[in-house]
């Protein structure tokens, strides 16, 4: 019965140091496992965050504003010109306006001037937009510029800027690890700052541009005042020229009242013989030239021609020619005559 029991025992014992070595083993074996894993996680390196992917380029002109008529766009653009909306809220602003209005009419060189105008405070909006951190806007405005004249010096330099801006914006707020609430707040904060900026920066643009307006208006009534003054002074000479012409008229008898002047009232100051022609003087040919003429109030003769001449053509233009020379005394009033100049190659 007791060796039973001692036996017994001892297969037991055997029993419990086996387990345990068997458990041991295990743990051990665990542990050496967990040993290996610690070093390859610890090594893995930290996943690279995801960069965002690049926002779709904003729409300059919204659907709704491209579905007006013409007339429409017109009437809401030059409103929104008027209140001071010329680049925002989007939707609703001149910019947006005038560009639906040329994309239906491309010819209007008058809303082409306008967008050119809006342009450059358009750009100093942007760049205010990206300042502040508000880049949904920035690109809104970028798209207006954009769609106005892709070509414009500082599109591409708005793109640059916008894009490292947002960039460096979404690393800050990853070191910041803002919260939502944080998040929204900055965000209210961020709309005021912009309604508010852009409030004044449109109340500005429009003051400036009244008064770009009133200045040109200025200039146009100042030369309109001067082109009347000249026409003014020209009709003033033009009145006073025909006034002394009505004096001189009245200081001089009329043609009615002048004593009338005869041929017998003639007095000859000078009267030069005419050329003889070089070849009638050659061939000794002769004749005479009957011509009349005017002799005027001074003494002067004008009107000569000739009546009569044999033989014809060949005296005649030595006549005209010594009867032009003539002078007379001054006679009462005009005297038309004739006279005939004889030829001779004896004289």
């Amino acid at each position: 019965m007791s060796t039973n029991t001692t036996a017994g025992g001892r297969r037991g014992s055997r029993r419990l140091l086996t387990g345990t070595a068997l458990a041991l083993s295990l743990a051990g074996l665990l542990a050496s496992c967990g040993k290996d894993e610690a070093p390859q996680q610890a090594a893995t390196p930290a996943a690279t965050p995801t960069p965002a992917a690049e926002q779709p380029p904003a729409e300059a002109v919204s659907a709704e504003v491209a579905a007006l008529s013409s007339e429409q766009l017109r009437e809401a653009a030059s409103k929104a010109y008027q209140e001071s909306r010329l680049y925002a809220p989007g939707g609703d602003n001149a910019m947006e306006y005038y560009l639906a209005l040329r994309d239906k009419e491309p010819a209007n060189a008058g809303v082409s001037s306008a967008l050119v105008d809006l342009l450059p405070m358009t750009v100093i909006a942007t760049e205010q937009s990206r300042d502040r951190g508000d880049f949904d806007e920035a690109r809104r405005l970028l798209a207006l510029i954009e769609k106005t004249d892709s070509s414009y010096p500082a599109v591409e330099r708005l793109k640059t800027t916008i894009a490292s801006a947002e960039t460096e914006a979404e690393r800050r707020a990853q070191q910041e690890q803002l919260t939502a609430e944080q998040e929204a707040e900055r965000r209210q904060q961020l709309e005021r700052e912009r309604q508010e900026q852009q409030r004044q920066a449109q109340e500005q643009a429009a003051r400036d541009l009244a008064a770009q307006q009133q200045q040109a208006t200025q200039e146009a009534a100042r030369q309109e005042a001067a082109r009347q003054e000249a026409a003014r002074q020209e009709a003033a000479r033009q009145e006073a020229a025909r006034q002394e012409a009505a004096r001189q008229q009245a200081a001089s008898p009329s043609p009615a009242n002048r004593p009338a002047a005869s041929a017998s009232d003639l007095r000859a100051i000078s009267t030069p013989a005419p050329r003889y022609p070089p070849d009638a003087l050659r061939s000794g040919t002769s004749g005479e030239v009957q011509v009349e003429f005017t002799v005027g109030v001074d003494g002067s003769v004008s009107a000569v021609r000739v009546v009569r001449a044999d033989p014809p053509r060949v005296f005649d233009r030595e006549a005209i020619n010594a009867v032009r020379r003539w002078r007379f005394e001054p006679v009462p009033a005009s005297v038309t005559t004739r006279r005939t100049i004889n030829f001779s190659p004896t004289q």
